[in-house]
Formats: structure tokens, C-alpha cells, sequence
């Protein structure tokens, strides 16, 4: 628990910023809608009509005209990457920053084992990874309440608790990576997660790639699909349930018995 908390302190500024960055534009978006939706309608039927791009983001199923169609395409985007990022960055340091830091003599001075630190900075992940995605909501529900309208609360609930799953993966990935690394690798756990999502736009878009469905999570998490009442892709989540556990126990034992660097 003490580790927690000291890994809370150190992590907060960091949270505090992606929080408010991402949570802001979300709801600041969903804000400015009132002030766009006369022009939102002939930009949604041009969208619409334009093929495999409106494919790539879901544009095909909903409309951006509607409140709920612009969340599904256009909103959503912003909080999945910024999400996914967030969670990639935080998991790939949580480790490895105490031997580029050069802080791991110290740390295992004390009396507490390898297994014990990685259960609690992996707590710490799960806790930071979940105030973003509670503080967030929260940001986007006030912005629907402020402008007067009404949530689809089926569809907004298990798309967020898709994208929820979606950053455990990535950062369970990435706290993985942590592991296995000396120093911190920020830029590849940030390009981990937008190739993620470059995957998913190149599934949606071209047939014979549809098999990287399987290796994407924001194919599950996908708010077109879900607000548009699209097959349901629960089968995918489990998968990528089971990938996070599978990271989580390899990275402990890699964690368990390399060589530490002071």
C-alpha cells in the first residue's frame, strides 16, 4: 500500500494532465454541438457518401447530424487514442524508470520482494487507468446535461466499459514492455498504441485484412458499432481479457528472475 501511495503522488501530475486534456475536448465538443448542428446535416450525408473513408470511421452506420452519431464517430476517437495513449505511456515507465533512475538498489533494500512491487505499481496502473476513465465520463455527462440532452445510457455504458478493457490491454502490454526493459520506452508504447488503431481503421476498411480484428483492441471498443447496435463483438473483449492476463503473469515472471541494473 505504501508503494501505492508513492506511486500515486509521483503519477498524478501526469494523470491530472491527460485527464483534463482529453476530458476537456470531449466535452467541450459535445458543447459546441448546438452551434454546429445546422451545418452538421449536409456534412453528414457527404461523409456518409464517401466510401471507404466513412467505413474507417463509422460513418457509415451513423450520422455525425445527430449528437449521438457525432459521439460515436467523432468524439469517441479522440477519447479512445487519448485513452490508449495515456495508459501506454503509464504502463511502459512504471517499472522501468526505477533502474534508468537508478533507484532499483533502493527500492529493493527494503524489505518487501520483486513479486510485491509488480502486484502494487500494476494496482497503480489499473487505479490511474480507471480516475481517467471515471473523471472523463463524468466531464462528458455534464456537458449532456448542460446542453439539455439525454444520454442513450445502454450504448454509453458498454462503450465505455469496452474502452475501459481496451486501455487495460494496451497498458498491460506496455507494463509488459516495462518488464522486460531498462529504460523507459515511452515512443514505442505510444506508437503501440496508434498502429492499434491504425490497424483497426485498415480492418474496416479492406475485406482481405479483416483478420487484424483479433490483434486490435479498438476493434471491440468501437462506438459506431455499438451505438449503431452492430454485432456484438463481447467474444473479442474476452480475448482481449485473456491477452491482458497472459502479459500481466509473463511480465512477472520475467520481472521475478532478470538481472536488475542499480
Amino acid at each position: 500500500m505504501t508503494l501505492l501511495k508513492q506511486e500515486w503522488k509521483m503519477n498524478f501530475k501526469s494523470l491530472l494532465i491527460w485527464t483534463l486534456c482529453v476530458g476537456i475536448c470531449c466535452s467541450g465538443c459535445i458543447l459546441m454541438f448546438e452551434s454546429l448542428e445546422d451545418s452538421m446535416a449536409e456534412m453528414g450525408q457527404m461523409f456518409a457518401e464517401m466510401g471507404s473513408f466513412s467505413a474507417a470511421f463509422g460513418m457509415d452506420k451513423m450520422s455525425i447530424a445527430t449528437l449521438t452519431g457525432f459521439y460515436a464517430t467523432e468524439i469517441s476517437i479522440i477519447f479512445l487514442l487519448g485513452g490508449a495513449m495515456f495508459a501506454a505511456m503509464t504502463g511502459a515507465v512504471l517499472l522501468s524508470k526505477e533502474e534508468e533512475g537508478h533507484t532499483m538498489e533502493f527500492l529493493h533494500t527494503m524489505p518487501v520482494s520483486r513479486s510485491y512491487i509488480y502486484l502494487w505499481k500494476y494496482v497503480t496502473l489499473l487505479l490511474l487507468i480507471m480516475v481517467f476513465n471515471v473523471v472523463c465520463i463524468g466531464l462528458d455527462v455534464v456537458a449532456y446535461v448542460a446542453i439539455g440532452e439525454e444520454i442513450t445510457m445502454a450504448e454509453f455504458v458498454e462503450y465505455h466499459l469496452l474502452a475501459l478493457v481496451m486501455q487495460i490491454e494496451i497498458g498491460s502490454i506496455c507494463y509488459l514492455i516495462s518488464a522486460v526493459c531498462r529504460h523507459k520506452q515511452i515512443g514505442l508504447a505510444l506508437g503501440i498504441a496508434v498502429l492499434f488503431y491504425v490497424m483497426d481503421i485498415m480492418c474496416n476498411i479492406m475485406p482481405d485484412l479483416e483478420f487484424l480484428k483479433y490483434f486490435t483492441p479498438y476493434y471491440y471498443a468501437n462506438a459506431a458499432q455499438i451505438y449503431s447496435g452492430g454485432d456484438s463483438r463481447m467474444g473479442l473483449m474476452f480475448l482481449g481479457l485473456a491477452v491482458t492476463v497472459v502479459v500481466v503473469i509473463l511480465g512477472g515472471v520475467v520481472y521475478h528472475k532478470r538481472d536488475m541494473s542499480a
